[in-house]
């Protein structure tokens, strides 16, 4: 852990939050471990667990206020604008008992889904209220009687404390429901009330609120109880918390789930996981929303100024995180991980949270960057890419000094990395250069082609990346197998003497991301889970690198046809001994030579049997995806990091580092039309019209076709189509001529055709029978 106004190791990633004060030193967070909690005395995110005298009765004086208001006549029939007088005042809850506090961080990992310290006795419920079946009933009665008595009663009864939430939901109330795997809760009916609760009156909803408040209110003596674990999952499920005038209960709630033990979060994401897809997302989007208003509220004057609940977006952030392990425990997920973007984030000053994520870690001061899943792949980049320009601009100017402290003219050449490459050579010289010129790999790229004029103003790098590309992932050249089934290339296990060139493909997609390049490269999402294998290269060269867990499900993305062979073995109900005859041994052919390798010590000799082919599945994947290709990952891993190294890669999902090299495949040709620059046509002319009839009408695989033919890739870029500085330029030849492309200026140069017909006829052909820089 990191100690106050130290800058976190490298080495010990800061993961999803800050780390506690118990924990042991030397232990390293996990990029999916649940956010520790802050202790009391670091900086701004104490505010979790700090409390003064003197503040139960000022908040208790707002709680009478809210019970004493009497509710106008008129505002009956308007259930959902709830109104809560001198909100601004309002302060914190009393703070939670230290003694609470776990003496010792547990892990994630270590606890069962059973717990094996023995669980605190529930204390005795009251007797359950109403079966779901008499709510609503009760419910349907208010429509021909308009008597809300007994719903009100329901509601006042059930929301007065966390033992009557239990008594009220609890699947049954004699059982302790001590696992992860079963909260208790009957999910039905806590949807049924939460539903109708937004169409009954006002009185009612603010019955409910009062009884939340004075819940919040215990004092309590001890650790929590399974049955307070789920009052807080039941209260977190609120709608009315979607309402503003709430926020101040709201973000006294989050504060306490958030201040919970690491053994009650873990309950929580078990219990999180198992909610249905579309409860899942309103609480991650009702969070979101409560973020992004404290940010930049509408109304400010709704809030307590900013200084007395500087806690509210870090223990929102917190529950956040809770919601985002659960996610991640689900596969498939319940919500795309996109659906944690909070886009207000784009528009405050990320520099600074970075800045302060990398001066402090995770232990004094809060930053977004603890909570990297809220922030959008566009922000991610905008830091990435204001990171590399700061250490380009560093290591310019130290070269600069340096030829100055010699007495030397300064070359403005020295303040890029200059390549100097023959088309004719393109992979040796490429090599050459990058190897001779490894300390300027962070100084602006520029390339040159050795025999030809012109500056390099951007479309002779993309040109250079293109062409390279191209050759390195030609079959005949052998580093790497394309895959039909699954249309990408995967490294080649033969082994050589020499992985540098490797080591040119990881420099390459580093460059690439360092210079906002989009590549036209295809690697299964596997390839970018083990880059990130750790994020930042471990000080230890002894340390493995390019490990990762890997399941059938990545086989199944290089490989389908022997994943569903694997799955198949998994399967089989027959004697998998006899009927297979297989050992933990495995053969590959390189350059015509079979050769064996051993899965386990002994491997020849150990049959694989319905006892242990899981062992055996498990064992070949590994080989396959981590093992028989480790020199050559470990090159391209650290020629990646030797452009790429930097904190800001820890933020990164492997699915994002795939998206700043490759770009995204979502296509929005509508966005394209509106970014498009025209160069001797207006974009009201009938030709340019007519095109856009056509490329808007065309399937997605034409779209894709047009976007290869003109810009070398499918891709879009992570900001989008306006990244792309697409160019439509009249080419005044014959209306015979097919269309051309420069791809190293994302520029099609379209002749004037007189018909949509002739038109789209040309274009089709243009873009089906063009070479382009494609790979396959």
């Amino acid at each position: 852990m990191s100690e106050p106004g130290r800058v976190p190791s490298p080495a010990a990633p800061p993961a999803v939050a800050a780390a506690a004060p118990e924990e042991k030193k030397g232990k390293e967070p996990e990029r999916e471990k649940l956010p520790p909690i802050v202790s009391a005395g670091a900086g701004a995110t104490a505010g979790l667990d700090r409390g003064a005298k003197g503040q139960i009765s000022t908040f208790s004086s707002f709680i009478s206020t809210v019970s004493q208001k009497k509710e106008a006549p008129e505002n009956r029939s308007s259930p959902t604008h709830l109104v809560f007088p001198n909100i601004k005042n309002v302060r914190d809850l009393p703070p939670i008992c230290l003694d609470v506090r776990q003496k010792q961080r547990l892990s994630i990992d270590a606890l069962s889904s059973e717990m094996k310290a023995s669980a605190l006795p529930e204390p005795t419920l009251p007797i359950q209220p109403k079966t779901m079946k008499d709510f609503q009933e009760d419910v349907e009665k208010v429509k021909s009687s308009g008597d809300w008595k007994a719903v009100h009663d329901f509601y006042l009864t059930t929301f007065d404390s966390f033992p009557e939430l239990n008594a009220a939901f609890k699947k049954d109330t004699t059982a302790s429901f001590n696992t992860i795997e079963d909260s208790g809760i009957n999910a039905k009916f806590v949807n049924a009330v939460y539903d109708a609760l937004l169409n009954t009156p006002q009185d009612i909803q603010k019955t409910v609120l009062k009884g939340v408040i004075n819940s919040l209110l215990r004092e309590w003596k001890g650790p929590r109880t399974k049955d307070d674990l789920r009052a807080y999952f039941i209260l977190l499920q609120n709608p009315q918390f979607n309402n503003t005038s709430t926020y101040v209960i709201y973000a006294h709630l989050l504060r306490q789930i958030a201040a919970l033990v690491e053994a009650d979060h873990h309950f929580l994401v078990h219990w999180f996981k198992k909610l249905s897809q579309k409860r899942f997302k309103q609480l991650v989007e009702r969070l979101l929303q409560f973020i992004s208003l404290r940010l930049f509220p509408a109304k400010p004057e709704e809030f307590p100024p900013i200084a007395k609940c500087s806690w509210w977006i870090p223990s929102a952030s917190k529950v956040l995180a809770l919601l985002n392990t659960a996610n991640n425990l689900v596969h498939p997920h319940l919500i795309s991980y996109t659906d944690f973007y909070n886009s207000t984030l784009d528009h405050i000053d990320l520099m600074e949270e970075y800045h302060t994520w990398q001066s402090f870690g995770n232990s004094h001061r809060f930053s977004f960057c603890q909570y990297p899943f809220v922030i959008s792949i566009a922000a991610k980049k905008i830091i990435i890419q204001r990171d590399s320009e700061q250490q380009m601009i560093s290591i310019a100017r130290q070269s600069l000094v340096d030829k100055v402290s010699r007495r030397q003219r300064p070359d403005m050449n020295m303040l890029f990395l200059n390549m100097k490459v023959r088309r004719t050579h393109l992979v040796s010289d490429s090599l050459d250069e990058l190897t001779r010129k490894r300390a300027d790999l962070k100084k602006k790229l520029k390339v040159t082609f050795v025999g030809e004029a012109g500056l390099d103003m951007g479309g002779l790098t993309k040109e250079w990346f293109l062409l390279l590309i191209r050759q390195i992932f030609h079959p005949d050249y052998g580093m790497f197998t394309y895959h039909k089934d699954s249309h990408c290339h995967w490294f080649s296990s033969f082994k050589c003497d020499n992985y540098s060139e490797f080591r040119l493909v990881g420099i390459l997609m580093g460059l690439a991301v360092y210079n906002s390049i989009t590549l036209d490269i295809r690697f299964p999402p596997c390839c970018y889970k083990k880059l990130l294998s750790p994020p930042v290269v471990p000080s230890d060269q002894n340390t493995p690198v390019g490990i990762c867990s890997v399941t059938i499900d990545d086989l199944c993305q290089i490989m389908p046809e022997l994943a569903r062979g694997l799955s198949e073995l998994l399967s089989y109900e027959g004697n998998v001994e006899e009927d297979f005859y297989s050992t933990f041994q495995v053969f590959q052919e390189e350059f015509g030579i079979i050769k064996s390798y051993n899965l386990k010590p002994g491997g020849d000799k150990i049959s694989v049997t319905n006892q242990n082919r899981k062992e055996y599945v498990q064992l070949y994947i590994d080989f396959l995806l981590n093992k028989s290709l480790y020199k050559q990952f470990a090159a391209f891993y650290y020629g990646f990091h030797s452009v790429c190294a930097s904190n800001a890669l820890m933020l990164l999902r492997p699915e994002e580092v795939e998206i700043l090299v490759c770009g995204s495949p979502e296509l929005d040709m509508h966005a394209l039309q509106r970014s498009t620059q025209y160069e001797g046509y207006a974009k009201t002319d009938l030709t340019i019209r007519y095109f856009w009839d056509v490329v808007l009408g065309f399937p997605l695989d034409l779209q894709k076709k047009l976007l290869h033919f003109t810009t070398g890739s499918d891709r879009v870029p992570v900001g989008g189509m306006a990244d792309l500085n697409f160019k439509i330029s009249k080419n005044e030849t014959s209306t015979n001529w097919l269309p051309v492309a420069h791809t190293c200026f994302n520029q099609l140069c379209l002749p004037p055709y007189k018909s949509k017909k002739d038109l789209k006829q040309k274009l089709i052909i243009g873009i089906s029978n063009s070479e382009g820089f494609g790979l396959e």
